[in-house]
């Protein structure tokens, strides 16, 4: 086995709250609430028994109770710290539901939202654009909820290397079968020799709940990359995902399922290396034909004009780490005036998609939160006086 790359283990444990407010989720019942909707826990049978905080049971292998950690809300100072600890490193953080790697909140998606949350009155607000290196938000954030820790990665200028573990039942890859390959370390390295350069390691390292690693690098300067998976478009290979603007990691100190993120390394981000960086670089986009938008004379046309305008120039100036939630914004805005008759919809997406892709928004990204503002604006509709 390649010796130069950080060993994988595996730890499995469980919390065993003894407040009572956590009953079993196991077969035996399902009387479990959900801590931050307060309805009861929708879990898959398959899930139950590993998601069975209150009698640690694992119908996989057995486990050993964590009783260092008694009560659930007596974690909320030593959380709160740590979410401070990673912000005056200069990263963005936000809560995670307890025990979980949800964000917690915004606790509805974009074309759900109703405006009620105070923070979505003028548009649909992610957990990316809630992220936040303030203080004061902090303390104030986990005052009282024991809320894991979500790290932002493009606002935080990371770009963190997901070395997951193969799971019961995944399925291996012809190149991988019959090679004992578990963990995307072993690939990663198989990359770095291929590449003939020497393996990351000698950075920020933390190791997951699973046996995975997160090994964080600062976010290269040009084109900002994005979020990749496996195999897929420019990821960088099997059991190895990529977190970066549009992404987030969970933080060192945070538990899910019972089972504790942990720092492996402490040490600064490295530089992303080169060659990596050049691998996860996006496509160039294909050429772009302007979009033409028919107006109509007159006052109206002028006034429709200034509108466009105004939307595309703020999506435009949107800063890092704001651009999605910007561009559900003016989506909603040229929704509105689709829906009163104002402007076809397909030339609102059409200049929403040209704008959205020229300021580095991926295509996916682009298409899913244009179609959530769209249809977010079109419950209300917009009519311009003739």
């Amino acid at each position: 086995m390649p010796g130069h790359w950080i060993g994988a283990s595996k730890t499995l444990g469980r919390l065993v709250p003894t407040s009572g407010r956590y009953p079993h989720i196991c077969d035996r019942t399902v009387a479990a609430e959900d801590t931050v909707s307060g309805q009861p826990l929708q879990i898959a049978r398959w899930e139950k028994a590993r998601f069975c905080a209150a009698c640690a049971h694992s119908k996989h292998r057995p486990s050993t109770p964590d009783t260092r950690r008694p009560e659930l809300m007596s974690d909320n100072g030593s959380l709160r710290d740590t979410a401070l600890a990673a912000a005056a490193r200069g990263w963005h953080v936000f809560p995670l539901r307890p025990g979980d790697k949800r964000p917690a909140f915004p606790d509805h998606p974009a074309d759900a939202c109703t405006g009620r949350d105070p923070r979505c009155r003028n548009g649909h607000t992610g957990w990316e654009a809630r992220a936040t290196t303030d203080p004061d938000r902090i303390r104030l954030g986990w005052a009282e909820i024991p809320y894991e820790i979500g790290i932002a990665c493009g606002p935080s200028r990371l770009l963190v290397v997901d070395l997951d573990t193969l799971k019961h039942g995944q399925d291996i890859p012809a190149a991988w079968a019959g090679k004992g390959v578990d963990h995307g370390g072993l690939v990663l390295d198989d990359l770095c020799r291929t590449a003939r350069e020497p393996f990351p390691f000698d950075t920020y390292t933390v190791r997951t709940g699973r046996g995975g690693l997160h090994l964080y690098f600062r976010h290269p300067d040009g084109p900002a990359l994005r979020n990749t998976a496996g195999e897929r478009g420019n990821g960088l290979g099997w059991l190895i995902d990529t977190r970066a603007h549009g992404g987030y990691v969970v933080a060192a100190g945070s538990t899910v399922a019972g089972l504790s993120y942990t720092i492996e390394r402490d040490r600064d981000p490295a530089d992303l290396p080169a060659w990596l960086a050049e691998r996860l670089a996006p496509p160039p986009l294909p050429p772009q034909r302007p979009v033409v938008v028919d107006l109509p004379t007159g006052r109206t046309g002028a006034y429709l004009d200034a509108a466009i305008s105004s939307q595309l120039d703020h999506l435009r100036r949107a800063a890092e780490g704001e651009r999605n939630h910007a561009l559900y914004v003016s989506a909603v805005a040229l929704g509105q005036l689709a829906a009163g008759g104002a402007l076809p919809v397909d030339q609102a997406e059409a200049l929403l998609t040209e704008t959205a892709l020229s300021i580095g928004l991926s295509r996916f990204e682009t298409l899913r939160t244009i179609r959530s503002g769209l249809a977010a604006g079109a419950r209300r509709p917009r009519t311009v006086a003739a």
